[in-house]
């Protein structure tokens, strides 16, 4: 599928952001925190590009998890701890407008055979829709 936010899988949930990428990062990491889920990595890759003399349009990448979020589906299939810990990446376009992308818990659900009703704590509509003012998905 390919959108003004890039070409992307079908399989990774892309929505606008109506912040910018700092501060859509920052919104994320905030909420995460208050509701005690773990940030493991916070990277801005603009910034680790332009340290070997690349450039690339505002990108930053959130790691986090919570291990009675991510403990049962890794206890149901180990092999999907290779999609944990979570992650969410918030980009601007060529046009100025602010994307995040992650994986949603029910293709983590179907790519592992994993119930539904286990993975469904690692489902991130509801939060960065409510923190990010997110638009619909493309």
């Amino acid at each position: 599928m390919t959108t003004n936010s890039g070409k992307h899988p079908a399989d990774v949930v892309v929505r606008s952001s109506a912040y910018s990428v700092k501060e859509s990062i920052d919104r994320l990491e905030d909420f995460l925190k208050h509701y005690g889920v773990t940030i493991y990595a916070r990277i801005d890759q603009q910034g680790e590009l332009e340290k070997a003399g690349l450039s690339l349009a505002p990108l930053e990448y959130l790691l986090f998890g919570n291990p009675k979020a991510g403990g049962p589906v890794m206890q149901a299939n180990p092999v999907a701890a290779i999609a944990l810990p979570l992650k969410v990446i918030a980009w601007e376009d060529a046009d100025k407008k602010v994307w995040v992308a992650y994986y949603s818990g029910a293709m983590i659900a179907a790519a592992f055979g994993i119930p539904a009703s286990i993975a469904a704590p690692l489902d991130l509509d509801g939060p960065i829709g409510k923190v990010l003012n997110a638009g619909p998905a493309v």
